[in-house]
């Protein structure tokens, strides 16, 4: 049965979202050349640092392609590192909507997100009338929606997993976490929640539901 488990979250790029992954993939979907150099460590630390900046707030997305720009040394303009943020997101996966309405017409449990990202980005699972696209709605579904850009940390600092609890009422023990990434799935553990590490290459609804099944959620 349903346990402890009063809100199920959802990690959104890798989990609900298909995202670009590298550098060059970013830049192929953008339609830009992988510039001889773009590939090094220092410009890969450089970009790691200021996206981190970015997606807690610090920077706005002028901002942030100016430091990106800046940082590889005019490798690519502003203007061509716009296009590849703009690239980045790329489509949800098959079937998470239908999941996600599954879980919202739930008697028992909740819905929720947490994800480390960015005004631009976030923008477009909102409504035309919150200053979004629609462009990713299945996220939109969902009840309690946090970022890291509005929290101002981000995973895998165990500090947002807190906030993330304060700001909706739920403890640790009540939450089942969905995400990607192994550092973040071992954060959410060590705050008490329960969490589960989600393949972004595979069938993400299918691995959920899997989950959801074993502990009587759907």
């Amino acid at each position: 049965m349903t346990g402890n488990t009063r809100i199920v979250v959802f990690d959104w790029g890798g989990v609900i979202l298909r995202i670009c992954r590298t550098w060059d993939e970013g830049c192929g979907r953008a339609g830009l050349p992988v510039r001889e150099g773009s590939l090094t460590e220092d410009f890969l630390a450089s970009r790691q640092r200021i996206a981190r900046q970015y997606e807690t707030g610090s920077l706005d997305c002028v901002g942030f392609c100016d430091a990106i720009s800046h940082a590889m040394n005019g490798l690519y303009s502003p203007d061509e590192l716009r296009r590849v943020h703009d690239a980045w997101l790329i489509e949800e996966y098959p079937g998470i909507a239908e999941l996600i309405e599954q879980l919202g017409a739930h008697d028992t449990v909740t819905t929720g997100m947490l994800s480390n990202t960015n005004h631009h980005h976030w923008s477009q699972q909102l409504r035309p009338d919150e200053g979004g696209t629609s462009r990713f709605p299945a996220a939109r579904m969902l009840e309690h929606r946090h970022a890291s850009h509005l929290l101002g940390v981000a995973k895998p600092d165990q500090t947002i997993f807190h906030r993330f609890e304060a700001e909706t009422g739920f403890r640790g023990s009540e939450i089942l976490f969905f995400d990607d990434l192994p550092a973040n799935v071992d954060a959410a553990r060590a705050c008490g929640w329960q969490a589960e590490e989600i393949d972004h290459e595979g069938d993400t609804a299918s691995q959920i539901a899997q989950h959801l099944s074993r502990r009587g959620i759907v």
